[in-house]
């Protein structure tokens, strides 16, 4: 299996890679990229117009069997429009990554095309083995399936559905674009690090007050990873912040599911069916479907 490295975002370095590259031979597969992938525009990595035509040559690159996005951080937005995906949805192949990944997974799913959300190479080496078999299970076409602790706040309930979603952050900024995922129907996957509480929460309810929460079929919230408050407490942790603003749905809502910015990212195929049960006195269950 090819595996293409792009930087879609902010900039990497050699040393960064290192491990992922070992990690890739390790479990043969084959590495494709060149000194593209080290290029530098300020914090990006090389152009907009350089990132874009890379990833283009990848998505079209009848020999590449999958597209690993190197590193997240902010610029994937500036070069999505740039994309042609007329031969890609003919042909599709796993795009993997998260956080600012998330922009590619909102387009894809709204082509219908589903997508690996899951660790990316330059952090690679702080992820749990678990986090790190979930990723080699969810390349070679393994089905996905996780238990976690039920937390304090749940709504308990099961569901089946599309999964979609991302970082939360990254969504809001897609609202109102063809980026943003369908979410009537489905089961919304969100994640989010180093905001303020009262930050999620008004992204939660940009969320509400357009729609898309309204119809989920349930909410999975993972990672939240280095949240602040103010000085002035905010008054609420951001676990409560978020259930609040849901409090009136009907649908299940889990915490704690075991990916996000966090050693333990499971991997996730976003745009397929996927199952969940939240019940009292059980471990939350997840299982998702394959990307083949």
């Amino acid at each position: 299996m090819k595996i293409a490295i792009a930087a879609p975002a902010r900039k990497v370095s050699p040393e960064e890679m290192e491990f992922a590259f070992r990690w890739l031979r390790d479990h043969g597969f084959d590495s494709v990229f060149d000194d593209r992938l080290y290029a530098i525009e300020n914090i990006a990595a090389g152009t907009d117009e350089l990132r874009a035509s890379i990833i283009q040559e990848y998505m079209d690159r009848p020999d590449v069997d999958a597209i690993w996005m190197a590193r997240g951080g902010y610029g994937s937005i500036r070069i999505i429009d740039r994309l042609d995906f007329t031969r890609f949805v003919k042909h599709p192949k796993p795009i993997v990554g998260f956080s600012d990944v998330t922009v590619f997974h909102g387009k894809l799913s709204r082509l219908g095309i589903p997508s690996i959300h899951a660790s990316m190479p330059h952090i690679l080496a702080n992820k749990t083995p678990e986090a790190l078999q979930s990723l080699v299970d969810a390349l070679t076409g393994k089905p996905l399936h996780y238990e976690w602790p039920l937390s304090a706040l749940y709504r308990p309930g099961e569901a089946s559905g599309v999964i979609v979603g991302g970082n939360l952050s990254v969504l809001c900024g897609m609202l109102g674009s063809d980026s943003f995922p369908e979410t009537d129907g489905r089961i919304l996957f969100i994640e989010e690090v180093d905001e303020y509480i009262y930050h999620v929460e008004r992204m939660m309810y940009a969320l509400k007050r357009s729609g898309k929460l309204d119809h989920l079929k349930a909410l999975l919230v993972g990672g939240l990873t280095d949240i602040h408050d103010n000085p002035d407490p905010f008054g609420k942790p951001v676990e409560q912040a978020i259930f609040d603003v849901v409090k009136d749905y009907g649908y299940p809502v889990a915490f704690g599911f075991p990916a996000g910015h966090q050693p333990e990212n499971r991997a996730i195929v976003l745009g397929k069916e996927a199952t969940v049960s939240i019940q009292p006195g059980e471990l939350v269950r997840f299982s998702g479907a394959t990307f083949y």
